[in-house]
């Protein structure tokens, strides 16, 4: 029997980074760093700084939300040109809330080969640590910012059976808890804060209980929030 040919080398690296503490990157990800012709970062600066610290020089250019279609089709050129590129979010998995999916669809699209190297995930840490059922989950992405939008996103969330996963910032984060309170009613709750960081904390119970928390400690960082599904309440 003729052995299939092997697939084509990926040339495009989909690279989880760190979400607080620098050492929890791969070494598969510091060496793909470290081989690929440049790297297209969320934020330089930040990325900036951690390949320095892994002492990597390597050409950055940016690829955030309000850029990406122009990016994308930038780096797509130089990927068909027979470039390697490495995809790097500000921190944790590229395209989770964050942009990368526009490249990752052009990709299929061109057949450049593409893979992902796998690591830090905020979300998933949060959900292990929250307490609360890990067999089912749905990950929301970031709360929208006004009352109204937020309290309708929240609402057709509330008759989901499994564990609500969703991203905030400290700003809005007590608003937030104050509308799911009413949306969901007073569900057992977490709050995951800073993972990985010197002050990481996970804050659990009710969602009353973790609004008369936030408003003793003023939100600092940032926060997952997971809230127990309707058949977990």
């Amino acid at each position: 029997m003729e052995r299939a040919a092997p697939a084509e080398a990926p040339r495009l690296y989909l690279v989880a980074t760190p979400i607080g503490n620098l050492g929890d990157i791969t070494m598969r990800a510091l060496q793909v760093l470290r081989d690929v012709d440049l790297v297209a970062a969320e934020d330089t600066r930040v990325t900036g700084r951690l390949l320095k610290h892994y002492d990597i020089a390597k050409p950055l250019v940016s690829f955030f939300e309000q850029n990406q279609l122009r990016a994308t089709e930038m780096l797509v050129s130089r990927l068909k040109a027979g470039e390697s590129v490495a995809l790097v979010t500000t921190a944790g998995t590229p395209g989770i809330s964050d942009p990368g999916y526009t490249l990752v669809r052009r990709a299929i699209e061109e057949d450049i080969p593409f893979t992902m190297i796998p690591g830090p995930s905020a979300p998933v840490m949060a959900l292990v640590l929250s307490g609360l059922p890990v067999h089912a989950f749905t990950f929301r992405g970031f709360v929208p910012r006004k009352p109204g939008p937020r309290r309708r996103f929240f609402e057709a969330d509330a008759a989901l059976p499994y564990t609500l996963v969703y991203y905030e910032s400290p700003h809005r984060l007590e608003s937030s808890l104050q509308e799911a309170l009413q949306v969901f009613g007073d569900r057992q709750a977490a709050l995951a804060n800073d993972m990985t960081k010197l002050y990481e904390r996970v804050s659990r119970g009710t969602l009353s209980q973790l609004i008369a928390e936030v408003a003793e400690r003023p939100p600092m960082g940032e926060y997952v929030l997971l809230i127990a599904g309707s058949e977990q309440a």
